[in-house]
C-alpha cells in the first residue's frame, strides 16, 4: 500500500494518536491532528516541524457536530480526498462499580466514544471514497472488566459500528476498515485503569505507532 500523502488524526494531542501524527508526518505525510487541547496540539507541531514534517492544527471537540461538519469540509475544500483516517479519540470514565456508575459519566464515555464516532463516519467515508477507497484505523483494547462497566459498554458500541463497516465494505472503492489491538503501552487511559502499574514495562507509543502502521501496510 502507498503511503498516503495526507492523513487526518483525531485525538492526536496524546499517547498512541500523537505518536501516530508524529510518525506519519516524518514519512512525508501531511497530517490534520484533531484534539480538545490547544497546547497538546502546538507542542506536536513543534516535534513535527522539527523533524522535518507539516500538520495542520484543529483544536477541535470531536462531540461538536457542527465543528466536525466544518472540518470535513475543509478538507474537502482543500484536498478533495482524504486517503487516511486513524481515531484514537476515547474517554475513560472514572473507575465504578456498575451499579454506582453515575449517569454524567456514562453520557461523557457514550458521547466521545460512540456517538461521536457513528457522526463521523458517514462526514469522513466520502472522503474516504473520493480517494478511491482509503484507509480507516481504530483501535480496540482489553481493559479490566471490574470496574470499567461505562468504558467496556461504550467500547463494545465502538467495536460494533467499525465491524459493521468493515463487513459493509464490498466493492473495490470502499474503504479498508482496520481495528488494531495495540500491546499495553505507558499511556494516561491506561494509568487510569491500571494506577501504580510499573509503566517501564510497558510499550512505547511511538514502538506501537510503527509496529502498527507496518502491520496494515504501511510501515
Amino acid at each position: 500500500m502507498d503511503r498516503p500523502d495526507l492523513a487526518l488524526v483525531t485525538g492526536a494531542s496524546r499517547g498512541l494518536g500523537a505518536a501516530i501524527a508524529e510518525t506519519l508526518a516524518a514519512r512525508g505525510t501531511h497530517v490534520v491532528a484533531v484534539a480538545r487541547t490547544q497546547g497538546a496540539l502546538e507542542e506536536l507541531d513543534d516535534r513535527i516541524q522539527a523533524a522535518g514534517g507539516a500538520a495542520t492544527l484543529a483544536p477541535m471537540d470531536v462531540t461538536d457536530a457542527g465543528a466536525m461538519q466544518h472540518l470535513c469540509r475543509g478538507i474537502h475544500d482543500r484536498w478533495g480526498a482524504l486517503p487516511l483516517w486513524v481515531h484514537t479519540a476515547v474517554h475513560a470514565p472514572p473507575l465504578s462499580p456498575a451499579h454506582m456508575v453515575s449517569e454524567k459519566d456514562m453520557e461523557k464515555a457514550v458521547a466521545v466514544n460512540v456517538t461521536a464516532l457513528a457522526r463521523l463516519i458517514p462526514y469522513v467515508a466520502p472522503l474516504l471514497r473520493a480517494a478511491g477507497g482509503g484507509t480507516a484505523v481504530f483501535f480496540d483494547d482489553d481493559r479490566p472488566v471490574k470496574f470499567a462497566g461505562a468504558y467496556l459498554a461504550g467500547k463494545a458500541a465502538q467495536r460494533a459500528l467499525i465491524q459493521s463497516w468493515q463487513a459493509e465494505a464490498t466493492t473495490e472503492t470502499a474503504a479498508r476498515i482496520h481495528l488494531l489491538t495495540p500491546r499495553p503501552m505507558a499511556t494516561a487511559v491506561r494509568a487510569r485503569f491500571h494506577p501504580g502499574e510499573d509503566r517501564d514495562a510497558l510499550a512505547k507509543p511511538s514502538d506501537e505507532a510503527r509496529r502498527l502502521l507496518v502491520e496494515i501496510g504501511l510501515g
